[in-house]
């Protein structure tokens, strides 16, 4: 069974950064692509960022100049660089990542970023 466990939250004040890690049980290379999503509760999942397994990338428009997606294949760890994080940007944000060849989504348990104002 494949797992993603994030890390890296926590409670910082506005226009800090921190970096959340995701890392896999199994190496990273063999997924189709991986994700940052957010959730805040009462709201569904929103996209962040996202990793091809050919290295592309993209951010949502919100968090375009702030957040860098990137990732270590020899740690089978992706990252999420977030800067200059706004109040707005408090959520649980979750790792997820599709195997190539296949439909199963996989999650991780998500890490809670705060952020005051």
């Amino acid at each position: 069974q494949i797992q993603l466990m994030e890390s890296g939250g926590g409670l910082v004040q506005t226009g800090e950064s921190l970096r959340l890690s995701c890392t896999a049980s199994t190496n990273i290379l063999r997924f189709l692509f991986m994700r940052w999503y957010r959730a805040t509760p009462g709201e569904e999942r929103e996209l962040v960022a996202s990793l091809s397994a050919g290295g592309s990338r993209s951010v949502a428009d919100f968090v375009k100049g702030r957040f860098t997606i990137s990732r270590d294949s020899g740690n089978n760890t992706m990252y999420l660089q977030m800067n200059f994080l706004r109040p707005e940007d408090t959520a649980v944000y979750y790792c997820n990542a599709v195997l190539k060849g296949r439909s199963y989504n996989y999650w991780g348990q998500g890490t809670q970023v705060t952020v005051s104002s």
